[in-house]
């Protein structure tokens, strides 16, 4: 019968027959079941160690005389201070009463035995087994076992699925067989979904396994239906997510040499561990990096089962907005949002897979293609950005509170310059074409715009912006205007938006929005220049370019500032010499118009040559080697 429906599933994907032909063997599928019941009884038994049996303590939670014990305490530690008071009231002049003190102190001894009675009953006897609540025990072992399964799922399924599926990706290579895999009419998709199902096929049967024991301890545990389905629905989307970037990693990671598989399943646990001590510890959802902490499901399954963390603060996730959509106010609403964050992440890792799996030398994604990326995040990153709460208050914290939009980009402006940093270096290394790509465009491609040709209709232009073999200092020019056109709209009709005339954008007024937007044009330079280094170094002849590019860009970014920092050259003494830098708004408050806008043009000067510099290269590299060709002929 399996065998039966394992040829079915090769009649659809030929992939996904090859991947469990070769893993459901017999003796896999009962050493995944076995070890699935094994950790199921493990679990199961493992909170029996604190069954309440006849010598539970009267102070256990499940004994239902402690409330009433502890009720009566708490009202003894208040009449007792009360009491000493009267005594102490009447025991000097001129209220000194002798009959009045001596009933108080027999009533305050009266207190203290009834007080150290209690005590003994509650730490130093047994509670009667009629008064356990075993109905409260087993509701709570229940959802004990439910939630431990939830969160073994997740690690289980997302650190071991990922590591499969890279190693599978990665022996596969060494092997060649990943060639030839390239070579046959299966569509990319239908090879990488048969991957993506196959591979981690034991770890699906120990999930499998458990899910009849999840279920019902779920359901013995009280916990809805609905949220259990939830929670299912956002796992399978979680996996889709991390599985799909699994295998972009397994395909472009080759260099690696066989490390890969650990270096991505530690980094998918290390951001694993980390998202659950912030779901843990910090409610804080209203700002932009929220896009990338509900990557993780643990903030969801805390809004889902309120106990699995003892401390977590269920109004976090009531509270989340996206582009003002109180979506965090329903169930359906929360989950479409996490499902819409996942699927943006799955939509461009397939766009990569569909061009990375058959060629593997063509950059990641297309110029094109980058503009539309780098687009969609910025609709993510002002979308969780753009979330209305009650920010400002005056004069202090629970007096007259509001919400104040222009607070509220302020703070998050420092997440969406690093968010938007990473992703401009990102496109910087995959449009950056290689030497040979830039050879081959130069040699067939590229020729000067004639005088009678318009710049703008010039195919030079056109293979700058879409080409694949281009120099893509124009496509980073682009991306850079898609990244900081948001930023300059704010900065312009911030004062429009100060309706309460707060002192939210004293910062930019004490600057001047002039001095604002030039240092965005800074920024933007500084970019450039960074892309034209890159660029630049990938015309070398030595094989190890890409490494030496990207560890000389990396230099050219962070040795300075980090230089200035540790002589001690700080902006508000040294302006100057911080408007050169990564991070040229820093010396901008202190420094005259004048001096940011010169410096803005010796950064283009500077750009200027390099681009000079680099289209030189470009030309000699296209002669030398049409000279070439043209001598083997």
């Amino acid at each position: 019968m399996m065998l039966n429906f394992i040829d079915k599933i090769g009649n659809w994907n030929p992939q996904l027959f090859r991947e469990l032909k070769g893993r459901l063997k017999v003796f896999n599928i009962v050493i995944a079941v076995g070890l699935s019941l094994l950790g199921q009884l493990g679990t199961f038994l493992y909170q029996f160690v604190d069954y309440p049996g006849a010598k539970y303590s009267m102070s256990g939670t499940y004994c239902n005389l402690a409330p009433g014990y502890r009720e009566r305490l708490n009202i003894l530690s208040q009449l007792i201070p009360q009491v000493q008071q009267q005594i102490n009231t009447y025991s000097g002049q001129p209220n000194f009463d002798k009959v009045q003190l001596q009933a108080l102190k027999t009533q305050l001894a009266s207190f203290q035995t009834e007080q150290t009675n209690i005590n003994r009953n509650l730490y130093e006897t047994y509670c009667p087994t009629a008064q356990i609540n075993f109905t409260l025990w087993w509701r709570d072992h229940w959802e004990y076992i439910f939630l431990t399964l939830s969160v073994v799922f997740v690690f289980i399924l997302l650190v071991a699925g990922t590591y499969l599926i890279i190693n599978n990706l990665a022996q596969e290579e060494r092997r060649g067989t990943l060639n030839f895999l390239r070579l046959t009419p299966q569509s990319e998709m239908s090879i990488l979904i048969g991957k993506m199902l196959g591979v981690p096929i034991v770890i699906y049967l120990i999930v499998f396994a458990a899910l009849p024991l999840h279920l019902l301890s779920g359901l013995s545990a009280k916990i809805a239906l609905s949220h259990i389905l939830s929670f299912d629905i956002l796992l399978v989307g979680c996996c889709a997510f991390f599985y799909s970037y699994a295998l972009l990693f397994g395909l472009i990671s080759r260099w690696f040499s066989g490390f890969q598989p650990w270096l991505a399943s530690g980094a998918v646990l290390l951001f694993l561990f980390t998202t659950i001590n912030l779901a843990s510890y910090s409610s804080d959802s209203v700002n932009t990096a929220t896009w990338l902490r509900i990557l993780s499901p643990f903030d969801m399954m805390g809004y889902l089962f309120g106990n699995l963390f003892r401390n977590y603060r269920d109004q976090s996730l009531d509270e989340l907005q996206f582009f003002y959509l109180p979506l965090g106010k329903s169930l359906v609403g929360l989950l479409a949002l996490h499902l819409f964050n996942y699927g943006v992440g799955i939509y461009w890792a397939w766009q990569a897979l569909q061009r990375r799996f058959r060629n593997p030398e063509t950059a990641v994604l297309s110029k094109g293609q980058s503009y539309f990326f780098v687009g969609c995040f910025q609709f993510i990153f002002w979308g969780f950005t753009l979330q209305s709460v009650n920010n400002s208050c005056y004069p202090y914290y629970g007096s007259n509170c509001h919400y104040d939009v222009n607070l509220q980009i302020s703070e998050n402006l420092v997440f969406i310059v690093l968010f938007n940093m990473a992703l401009v270096f990102a496109m910087m290394i995959i449009l950056s074409p290689h030497r040979q790509q830039i050879q081959d465009w130069s040699r067939y491609s590229y020729h000067e715009v004639s005088n009678q040709q318009k710049f703008w209709r010039s195919s030079w232009l056109k293979d700058a912006i879409w080409g694949e073999k281009s120099p893509s200092l124009i496509a980073i020019a682009i991306n850079l205007l898609i990244v900081m056109t948001p930023v300059v709209i704010w900065i312009i009709i911030a004062p429009a938006l100060n309706f309460r005339h707060s002192n939210t954008i004293n910062w930019m007024n004490d600057i001047g929005r002039m001095k604002a937007v030039l240092s965005v044009a800074l920024l933007v330079s500084m970019a450039m220049i960074y892309a034209a280094i890159l660029q630049t170094m990938l015309m070398l002849k030595n094989p190890q370019r890409g490494i030496w590019a990207v560890g000389t860009m990396a230099l050219v970014m962070f040795l300075p500032p980090a230089i200035l920092g540790l002589c001690g050259i700080y902006p508000e003494n040294y302006p100057l010499v911080w408007l050169f830098s990564t991070f040229p708004w820093a010396g901008v408050k202190d420094s005259a118009t004048i001096t940011v806008f010169m410096s803005l043009l010796a950064e283009f000067t500077v750009l200027g040559l390099l681009n000079f510099n680099l289209n030189k290269q470009i030309k000699l590299a296209g002669e030398s080697a049409s000279k070439a060709l043209l001598a083997g002929r």
